[in-house]
């Protein structure tokens, strides 16, 4: 009886051997680590302020008149990212000195007329982009396109006005811009017993509130 209850008790353990492997979990396998070096990416940052108001200054050169320096006031509204709308206030001195040259009592009296607009436009902000200052630091800018209608007074004449330009704005810090605006003024003017159509650039530099 001994040999067979040998017998039974290993046939037991040999059976329990495979079993018992297989209730053995499999080592754990040691996660892959990334090498890859990550860095931060810093996108330029603009205000989410909606009005802005600013001063600016600048020269206005007006058809047959030449150049005179030009100053106003601007307010805008910023409805979406990309859109905007714009008033703006402006006068420019203008004299007829190269008329008196021609004509001995000129165009305008005494001599000296003070031109004032004042018009409603309409912007569309084009690509933000950045202005490098150096290595380490960068200032938000934005390229915009603008046209409007408005008014001229000037000469005891007053004309319905056409404006249309480009401009250039630089965000100091998230409240303060610098602009640079480029327009055409259109209206028409009568001298001389002649109203033409005339095209009038402005060219200005001016420092804006966003709040």
């Amino acid at each position: 009886m001994k040999p067979l209850t040998h017998l039974l008790a290993a046939l037991a353990l040999a059976c329990s051997l495979p079993l018992a492997r297989a209730q053995t979990p499999p080592p754990a396998e040691q996660p892959v680590q990334p090498t890859v070096e990550r860095r931060d990416v810093k996108l330029p940052r603009l205000p989410s302020t909606d009005f802005e108001v600013g001063l600016f200054f600048g020269i206005y050169s007006v058809q047959n008149f030449g150049t005179q320096g030009a100053a106003g006031l601007r307010l805008a509204y910023h409805l979406t990212e990309d859109w905007f709308v714009e008033a703006a206030l402006g006068q420019a001195k203008v004299s007829d000195e190269a008329f008196r040259r021609v004509l001995p009592g000129g165009v305008i009296t005494p001599g000296q007329e003070t031109l004032k607009y004042m018009n409603l436009s309409a912007g569309y902000n084009l690509l933000p982009g950045e202005l490098f200052l150096g290595a380490q630091r960068a200032l938000p800018t934005q390229l915009y396109l603008i046209g409007g209608v408005g008014t001229t007074r000037f000469n005891g004449q007053r004309a319905q006005t056409f404006n249309l330009g480009m401009g250039w704005r630089v965000f100091l810090r998230d409240e303060w811009a610098l602009r640079v605006d480029l327009r055409d003024h259109l209206f028409p003017l009568d001298l001389l017993g002649q109203r033409d159509r005339t095209h009038n650039p402005e060219l200005t530099l001016g420092a804006s509130f966003l709040f």
